[in-house]
């Protein structure tokens, strides 16, 4: 499998044959998406920083909420992560998704707030790679997000929604989500390789360069 990240909470994943994009955003929060296309697309919230699946090429199937969907091989899992979600507008309710793919599961955690309890986090079962949000303000804090990661053990854990160049979001940068994990040298990649037999025993942070 193949993950590549085009910016805040925008990834494909890409297997043989099929590829899932997460929350395509619009031009305004900072720069453009290339033209890429994709046979899934999820939506973790109803707002324009993760929901123009229209940008995505190919007639995707659109993932929009909770429930249990499988198109093309991809098994994919919706879960409402608000704790109230009736009483939130339909824009700040968040879905977490659990997809997998050639073996691997991945779970992309969207527009998360709260740390996940214990029992949330044993319902979403084994996890090999985490993308999750690091950035705070509007999303986990780094302090949180390092919690969120031990709560969930994943076998990989790739950043997201953090400050970098040209972004319009108020945002921190990655480097404090990396204090609270204590790691202190990972070096960027520009996309990440793996097969189920490469995922390793102890976790481990990714950091990727958003494609433009």
């Amino acid at each position: 499998m193949e993950i590549v990240w085009y910016g805040h909470a925008c990834f494909r994943l890409r297997g043989r044959g099929n590829a899932v994009v997460t929350d395509p955003f619009r031009s305004d929060l900072g720069y453009e998406l290339p033209h890429f296309t994709g046979t899934v697309v999820t939506i973790s919230r109803n707002h324009p920083e993760h929901n123009e699946a229209r940008l995505v090429r190919g007639n995707p199937y659109v993932i929009t909420g909770p429930g249990d969907y499988e198109v093309g091989g991809v098994f994919v899992t919706g879960i409402r992560t608000n704790a109230e979600p009736k009483s939130l507008p339909p824009d700040q309710r968040n879905t977490a998704y659990i997809i997998e793919i050639e073996d691997i599961t991945v779970c992309h955690l969207g527009n998360l707030v709260d740390v996940p309890t214990q029992q949330q986090a044993e319902d979403m079962g084994p996890i090999d790679i985490l993308i999750l949000p690091v950035g705070g303000k509007s999303v986990l804090t780094p302090a949180r997000a390092a919690e969120v990661v031990n709560i969930i053990e994943p076998r990989i854990v790739i950043p997201m929604m953090y400050r970098v160049a040209d972004l319009k979001a108020d945002l921190s940068p990655v480097e404090l989500f990396l204090k609270e994990m204590a790691v202190d040298d990972v070096q960027p990649e520009e996309m990440l390789k793996i097969v189920k037999n490469e995922v390793p025993e102890e976790t481990a942070i990714h950091i990727l360069e958003p494609k433009r």
